[in-house]
């Protein structure tokens, strides 16, 4: 264990971890309210509230093991430092405003896993990975928007048999319906997943600094604190990115959105209950990706989704190599 820290920078530390988390509802605010947004059923202002009250009160239905996974699964909780906390965070927040900027729907969850292990590797080696967490959460990276485009794709096949009988107008007044409840459990698995990993983040910190004499936990602060800063965050959306997710991918109608939400959301339940950090923003990408290709492959814009795989692909590393250099900066001039 290190020596404790001084009570501003602690207090410093928590405050950078809960601004990423707010980063994070803000720069995801689209995962949640993208579809419901572009097929009309919701303005963007009501939009914005509805998903962030699901958002807050996710910590009421699942379990903490995301956090747990995190705090303890990805890095060795025993290497953590305050600089290692500090390096985590900037790799992970510079790469979210770079990418919000650009209007790029990249991961939050994956550029926060690259800033643990870039800068745990920086201070440590390779040794400091948790290897069995870090594949896992890896794997999850390619599975989850693969698991949320076969979902969606069946969803629309499977709602389209059923209705084949129903007229366009009666099945679109359903699904604007539905779609509110489908909007709901997305932004109850994107408050579930997402969030923890930063309540993983104070928690490990804390149990550095020796807060924790029992062993690693996530006190009750650092969950509904982590919550709201969450929803706060979604409340001021990321219209950048709702426009990328909900309109150039591909065109959505409410009952392709409903599909493309329940695909997500049930993607991220599932993961959130095996306790795997996954992003929530590929696994509706994969979602609504799955809705478009379920009609025509022609209806996707397939250099839009090459985009997002680029990001996709160069979030992890590239958060790492940031949280690697501001550690190593630290070294040098602290």
């Amino acid at each position: 264990m290190t020596a404790s820290l001084a009570a501003p920078l602690l207090i410093g530390l928590i405050a950078t971890a809960l601004a990423f988390d707010f980063l994070n509802g803000l720069h995801d605010a689209a995962n949640s309210i993208a579809t419901i947004v572009s097929t009309r059923v919701l303005r963007p202002s009501f939009a914005v509230f509805w998903a962030a009250f699901f958002n807050f009160i996710a910590f009421l239905v699942f379990g903490l093991t995301v956090a747990q996974t995190v705090g303890k699964g990805i890095v060795q909780p025993d290497i953590v430092t305050a600089g290692v906390i500090f390096a985590a965070l900037c790799g992970a927040i510079v790469w979210d405003v770079v990418t919000w900027l650009l209007g790029i729907p990249s991961s939050s969850s994956h550029a926060l896993i690259g800033g643990l292990v870039g800068a745990g590797v920086a201070r440590s080696g390779f040794e400091a990975v948790v290897w069995s967490g870090f594949l896992k959460t890896s794997a999850a990276i390619v599975v989850s928007p693969l698991l949320g485009f076969v979902l969606a794709l069946s969803l629309v096949a499977a709602v389209s048999w059923i209705f084949v009988r129903s007229t366009p107008l009666a099945v679109d007044n359903l699904f604007r319906t539905l779609q509110f409840g489908s909007a709901a459990l997305y932004s109850l698995g994107h408050g579930g997943n997402d969030a923890q990993k930063t309540m993983g983040v104070i928690s490990v910190l804390l149990y550095s600094q020796g807060y924790m004499p029992n062993g690693f936990q996530v006190p009750l602060w650092v969950v509904l604190s982590c919550q709201a800063a969450m929803a706060f965050g979604t409340l001021f959306g990321g219209w950048r990115i709702v426009h990328t997710m909900g309109s150039k991918i591909t065109r959505l109608t409410p009952m392709r959105g409903f599909c493309a939400e329940t695909a997500g959301a049930s993607t991220l339940f599932f993961a959130t209950w095996l306790g795997v950090p996954v992003s929530t923003t590929h696994t509706i990408t994969g979602a609504i990706v799955g809705v478009g290709a379920a009609r025509r492959t022609a209806a996707v814009r397939w250099n839009v989704a090459q985009s997002i795989v680029v990001a996709w692909v160069l979030t992890l590393p590239a958060a790492a190599l940031i949280a690697a250099a501001v550690y190593l900066a630290i070294g040098v001039f602290v």
